[in-house]
């Protein structure tokens, strides 16, 4: 691994215990089951996949929002897992989020300025008069006007939120953000202003994006590469454009052929899959997506595959990929 790798993962497991009582010990979830991902400098790594996979407990992870029980996460070459409450202070600087729902992620009690100015205040940087100065300019950078300061958040919609939050994590100039469906929740015809917005501010700041999203479209936009996740595993990882034209793995080959086609005339096979996402509970033995693959076979049923390279720079964890 070399220096061009900002975030590295490796072997990365999160569980939660589910059920449980006196007599009965408790369930485990397989939230994150052993994924290996690196993130280079200045890109957007797109993060695709169900509800339910995995997709926001590995972004939590990488900001030990959440811990894992196994693995190692390095952001820039140091083990962020072995850092101690006031190196991780230290280091979360360069490590902001943009949460999903904008209503839900800002104190109703504070103002915008308040809201801005507290990871300065947390951090202890700058005097008073800087941290205003700070709030005014970053205001103007995510296309709100400065008189907006002192409103609370219940005067915005929900864009003007979604720009709030996006603000509030770049206070720090941070490194990497990773954006936790940041456009779900908004209108399409927002959608397109908060993606070009995001693309404009990753360049003026020099920004590392992890994109996380169940929108391909969006994601097709927006990312450089991108890793597929199903059931808590990385299932195919490769460049935004190849992963679209030519995908391997037959969930993602799933995956595309359900985004609709703007030209009526244009004609696409859409693949339906049978039945549901096994629990993460009680994940199926061998390769957690072969109850629901038409090209299965016995292996698939046996032994889970490995992320392994089909092409160049093209990973798939598939005995049979598409070709």
């Amino acid at each position: 691994m070399g220096t061009e790798y900002l975030l590295e993962i490796s072997g990365l497991k999160k569980r939660f215990p589910v059920g449980g009582g006196l007599w009965k010990p408790a369930a485990s979830l397989k939230a994150v089951d052993g994924v290996n991902l690196t993130v280079r400098r200045g890109e957007t790594l797109g993060l695709v996949g169900e509800s339910g996979c995995g997709k926001t407990t590995l972004g939590r992870c990488v900001l030990r929002l959440e811990e894992p029980e196994e693995g190692t996460i390095r952001f820039e070459q140091e083990d962020i897992l072995s850092f101690d409450r006031e190196r991780l202070r230290q280091t979360r600087r360069h490590l902001q989020i943009v949460f999903q729902d904008p209503y839900s992620s800002l104190n109703p009690r504070k103002s915008v300025r308040q809201i801005l100015e507290e990871p300065l205040r947390v951090h202890r940087l700058y005097s008073p008069a800087e941290r205003m100065d700070l709030v005014t300019e970053m205001i103007r950078t995510v296309g709100l006007r400065p008189e907006y300061a002192n409103r609370y958040p219940h005067e915005f919609s929900g864009g003007q939120r979604q720009r709030i939050g996006i603000a509030r994590a770049l206070m720090l100039r941070p490194k990497l953000v990773i954006a936790d469906e940041p456009v779900s929740s908004l209108d399409v015809s927002i959608q397109a202003q908060m993606l070009n917005l995001l693309t404009d501010l990753q360049v003026q700041f020099h920004l590392t994006y992890i994109f996380i999203s169940h929108d391909l479209r969006v994601v097709r936009h927006i990312s450089d590469r991108v890793a597929v996740m199903y059931l808590g595993r990385v299932v195919e990882i490769t460049e935004s454009r190849r992963l679209f034209a030519r995908p391997l793995h037959p969930y993602t080959e799933a995956l595309i052929s359900a985004i609709p086609v703007t030209n009526p005339r244009a004609r696409r096979e859409r693949i339906l899959l049978q039945g549901d996402v096994p629990s993460p509970l009680r994940p199926p033995p061998g390769c957690n997506f072969h109850p629901r693959c038409r090209y299965r076979q016995d292996v698939c049923t046996k032994t889970a595959p490995s992320l392994e390279e089909i092409a160049d720079n093209h990973f798939a964890a598939c005995y049979f990929p598409r070709s």
